[in-house]
């Protein structure tokens, strides 16, 4: 098994320890930025672009000049958005069960004496339309 680069801490290999995550399933690249900077940005690959390939969720960062200080923004960044789509999916997972929990309940007593009387205000409205007569 891979380990982590150094440049992870013990705190954030955790994080990716309890998320599941693997340090070979993490595929890490140095690329030459991109927008303004002129020749240091033209000339060094300071950008660390970071992709974990079960999710295939991608971070690029280029915050810094230095590559170092990219490289562990860009794990942080991965942890923060791998952490957001773990918990994202249980909350769904628990709006679907609330969901489903508060559909199959029963009406409260005033419920089902709003809906009885909001039944009857219709049917009186519709017993005073009438059929059209016949000629």
């Amino acid at each position: 098994m891979a380990d982590f680069p150094d440049i992870v801490e013990a705190s954030l290999q955790a994080r990716f320890v309890s998320l599941g995550v693997r340090a070979e399933d993490v595929e890490e690249r140095f690329v030459r930025g991109a927008g303004a900077g002129g020749q240091k940005i033209n000339k060094t690959s300071s950008t660390v672009w970071l992709r974990h390939r079960p999710t295939g969720v991608e971070v690029r960062c280029q915050r810094e000049r230095n590559q170092s200080v990219n490289r562990l923004l860009a794990w942080q960044d991965l942890a923060r958005k791998l952490e957001l789509r773990q918990t994202t999916a249980a909350d769904q997972a628990q709006a679907s069960r609330e969901l489903v929990r508060r559909q199959k309940r029963q009406k409260s007593r005033g419920q089902k004496i709003r809906m009885i009387q909001s039944k009857k205000h219709r049917a009186g409205i519709k017993s005073q339309r009438g059929r059209p007569e016949r000629d």
